[in-house]
């Protein structure tokens, strides 16, 4: 008997613990979203001070089985600020996570692929903002305003003639037979940047016989897009960039992305700048004498010299390298920019007209630009965009080394 009463004892007790145990227990349940009221899924609710935790389903729904209360449970999601809530009792709660701008700052967007975590990238990256690429002084174009912002790329000009023509390559790409230069992304959409010529070899035969020849002086389109109007440049190196967007990413890709509008006060800025151009190292001209030409091998014979002294004494001894370079000149870049608007639609309007003199008379490089972005949100998951860009430009690069 007395066995049977120690046994009846032993299982009150036990059944008594267990049932504290259980009331003990507290069972909070919710549903985590963004400020918009998307859900977020896998987002983590952990209890501080333990290893007890969970995350949010497809819907962004948790429950959660506390031990004791209170109890401090905290929210986290990558891209979002992190929230602590304290739980006294069995609970249903809804937590809205705000966006960290200092976590999407180590975001970067790939164009076709999803964004990806910069700690986490196997390309190699290299970012360019607005105000690193235009600075004081206005540049001629895209590639120019790149020149010694951009490690590992190897920027080279076609030609000096007005308008650029500029070939860009990233470091250790070569090809014999293809083109070496990156795939050219602007606001998602693909631009060929072949440099197109102006056909003069066939006049002039300057790469006949098997000979290269720069005379055409070639231009590539991307020298047509205004570096004001640029708001963001992203360089990718590395294979992955390659099997991201293919086998045109070859060598490398770079991703243009135009400026947008803001929502607030419509913001106008106008700027001119003024400059001129003019040959800066001549090569200077040979001084001949009498005697010089006496003692040439081709000018030796009485008559040359006599020519000479007569061209002389007429003032008819010519600076050629002055009379094709000498010329100063004029520079002008006209730029116009608005932007602004509300929380639903913002705009951005962009204008530019540039007028460039060359070194020689009669050669320039003319440019007239206009840029139009708006953006529009439907509703929480539908944006509108629109990006449109107009660009007349002409360019007069001379003839020379015919034959």
């Amino acid at each position: 008997m007395k066995n049977l009463i120690q046994k009846l004892t032993l299982s009150l007790v036990i059944f008594l613990s267990t049932s504290a145990a259980l009331l003990a227990q507290v069972t909070v349940t919710g549903n985590v979203t963004d400020k918009e009221g998307v859900a977020l899924i896998g987002a983590s609710v952990l209890v501080q001070g333990s290893v007890s935790g969970t995350v949010t389903d497809f819907e962004g729904n948790f429950s959660l089985n506390l031990e004791s209360t209170p109890a401090t449970l905290e929210f986290s999601y990558t891209g979002f600020e992190s929230q602590t809530v304290t739980v006294n009792a069995a609970t249903t709660m809804s937590i809205q996570l705000e966006s960290a701008s200092t976590q999407l700052s180590e975001v970067v967007v790939t164009g076709l692929a999803t964004n990806i975590k910069r700690s986490n990238l196997a390309n190699n990256v290299a970012s360019i903002n607005s105000k690193e690429l235009t600075g004081i002084a206005v540049s001629n174009t895209t590639e120019t305003a790149l020149y010694g912002k951009a490690s590992g790329t190897n920027i080279s000009a076609n030609s000096g003639a007005p308008g650029g023509g500029i070939s860009m390559k990233l470091r250790g790409t070569t090809s014999i037979n293809g083109s070496s230069q990156p795939l050219f992304i602007i606001d998602g959409i693909f631009i060929d940047n072949s440099s197109i010529p102006a056909g003069l070899n066939i006049v002039s035969r300057a790469s006949s016989g098997g000979s290269s020849s720069n005379q055409d002086n070639p231009s590539n389109r991307l020298a047509d897009i205004d570096p004001n109007d640029i708001e963001t440049i992203e360089i990718l190196k590395g294979a992955s960039a390659a099997a991201i967007y293919g086998n045109r990413a070859a060598g490398g890709v770079v991703i243009i992305t135009t400026k947008k509008g803001k929502s607030g006060k419509t913001n106008i800025n106008f700027g001119q700048s003024l400059g001129w151009t003019e040959m800066l190292n001549p090569l200077g001209v040979r001084e001949f004498t009498s005697e010089r030409v006496a003692n040439s091998s081709r000018f030796g014979n009485p008559s040359d010299i006599a020519a000479f002294e007569a061209a002389q004494a007429a003032g008819q001894i010519y600076n050629f390298e002055e009379e094709l370079y000498g010329n100063k000149g004029l520079l002008s870049n006209t730029r116009l920019s608005m932007s602004g608007g509300n929380d639903k639609t913002q705009f951005f309007f962009g204008s530019t007209f540039k007028a460039e003199e060359g070194i020689v008379e009669n050669t320039g490089y003319d440019k007239a630009s206009l840029r139009l972005n708006v953006g529009h949100k439907v509703n929480s998951w539908l944006n509108l965009d629109f990006t449109s860009n107009y660009v007349k430009s002409s360019a007069d690069r001379g003839f020379f080394n015919p034959w």
